[in-house]
């Protein structure tokens, strides 16, 4: 387990880690969620400056907090360069060059003491959802590590690490990328074994620039995999099989086609019920089915077996894993007070996230209502990607609700396939959307609502929820 003492011969600290036994059992960054047995870090920010709630957090439960300089506190401070008799037993804070960075160097380490497969995930899409799926897979026969929520970055993924322990057989880690280096970065501190590239896309490219630099970023993932690691590539984009050339790591691909090494076909959509498919690796073939929903969803099931099958499962395994395990899905459906289905996919969009669940909704019964926000850091992709949504649109819904300023580009494309314009409704913010909708949906209706995290589309889906 964990222990301060741990944490600070991880620091380079001349300390006897038996010395100081306080059990770490997780990291933070918010004072807030500080529990019994955290490491605190307090990182200086743009809104706020984490060193304002050291003592906050060590009242709270915190054992130890990481701090860049000397603070007013209630609590002893101690430098690297102290002599190991100095330090009293937790709570108390350390003076480190950068917090930030510390944090990095502790979760490396802590990382290393383990001797369990890593699997990293990056893409441009679904990658949480891949990272759930070989989760639950991994999870119906070992004990899995993975990341919560997004923590996929710089930070999350450094404080994932620090709850390892010993009960762990596996790691299953999202990886997040804005610009080039950042998965280098993670990879150094998580060193997976395993990588997983799901497709390369346009989300981002605000931020990072062109699909290029974007395809490059996300080949840094299976450039650090060692050679007797496995990349797992999603053969059906080209962008993405390209890098099996990148990586001394064995690859296996997978897909919708026989040129895939895991591949899927025969796949039938049970609406809300989920899928099934003909799943084939090498000269087997096997018959199944699986609660998520959409036809997409078959990619993350395909990286999931490949990872499975190469850490020891089974057809069997897998059959009755999908059959048992509990499938995270982000996308949620539910029945609005007004009777209407309601399809809760407003976590985030891309142009490639959207159209998948257009084609979700085109899959399903009912009068089709669909409401779109702005699809956020597109970059030079903005006008195109909204154009492209908007025609997929057009071709799905009987009515469409739009919302930001992005999505006038959207209504342009809509209008331009001849759709009527009286069945298009635009609205400057997602509580101008909600009103409307709340007093105009209504039974037999199947709406799906998916924008940008920026465009607050949750907004809709609580006043959908809501009992008037």
């Amino acid at each position: 387990m964990l222990t301060v003492g741990k944490v600070l011969q991880a620091l380079g600290m001349d300390v006897d880690p038996r010395g100081c036994k306080d059990v770490v059992t997780n990291g933070c960054v918010d004072s807030r969620l500080t529990t019994k047995g955290s490491l605190f870090v307090a990182l200086p920010g743009e809104k706020t400056d984490g060193h304002l709630y050291v003592d906050q957090a060590l009242q709270s439960g915190a054992v130890l907090a990481l701090v860049e300089h000397p603070i007013k506190s209630a609590y002893p401070i101690f430098h690297l360069t102290d002599r190991p008799d100095r330090l009293r037993k937790a709570p108390f804070s350390v003076v480190v060059p950068n917090t930030l960075a510390a944090l990095q160097q502790i979760a490396t380490w802590w990382r290393q003491q383990f001797e369990i497969p890593v699997v990293g995930i990056t893409g441009s899409v679904g990658k949480s959802s891949t990272k759930e799926t070989v989760g639950a897979l991994l999870g119906y026969k070992l004990r899995v590590l993975k990341n919560k929520g997004n923590m996929n970055n710089e930070i999350g993924l450094p404080l994932t690490l620090l709850s390892l322990n010993g009960s762990h057989q596996a790691a299953v880690l999202e990886m997040g990328f804005y610009v080039p280096g950042e998965i280098d970065l993670l990879c150094k501190i998580a060193q997976p074994q395993i990588g997983i590239i799901t497709n390369i896309g346009t989300v981002h490219a605000e931020r990072a620039g062109d699909i290029q630099t974007i395809a490059t970023g996300k080949a840094e993932l299976v450039q650090s995999l060692p050679k007797k690691g496995l990349a797992v590539l999603n053969n059906d984009d080209p962008m993405v099989r390209e890098m099996a050339a990148q990586t001394n790591a064995r690859v296996i691909t997978y897909g919708l086609t026989s040129e895939a090494d895991v591949w899927a076909d025969e796949i039938r959509s049970a609406g809300l019920n989920g899928i099934r498919f003909s799943a084939h690796y090498g000269a087997e073939v096997h018959k199944l089915s699986s609660e998520l929903l959409g036809r997409h969803s078959v990619y993350n099931l395909l990286s999931a077996i490949a990872v499975a099958f190469e850490l020891g499962l089974t057809w069997a395994d897998i059959d009755q894993a999908l059959k048992s395990q509990d499938m995270v899905q982000r996308v949620r459906v539910f029945t609005s007070h007004t009777g209407a289905l309601v399809i809760d996919d407003s976590y985030n969009a891309s142009p490639t996230s959207t159209i998948a669940a257009l084609e979700l909704l085109d899959e399903l019964e009912g009068r089709k209502i669909v409401v779109l926000g702005d699809m956020l850091e597109l970059g030079q992709y903005e006008t195109e990607g909204h154009e492209q949504v908007g025609r997929k649109a057009a071709r799905v819904a009987k009515q469409i609700v739009l919302v930001g300023p992005r999505s006038m580009l959207t209504r342009h494309a809509i209008l331009d396939t001849g759709y009527p314009e009286e069945a298009v409704r635009w609205f400057g913010q997602s509580e101008e959307a909600a009103r409307y909708l709340q007093s105009t949906l209504e039974q037999g209706q199947t709406v799906l609502v998916k924008g940008s995290h920026g465009m607050r589309m949750d907004k809709i889906i609580a006043a959908l929820e809501e009992k008037i």
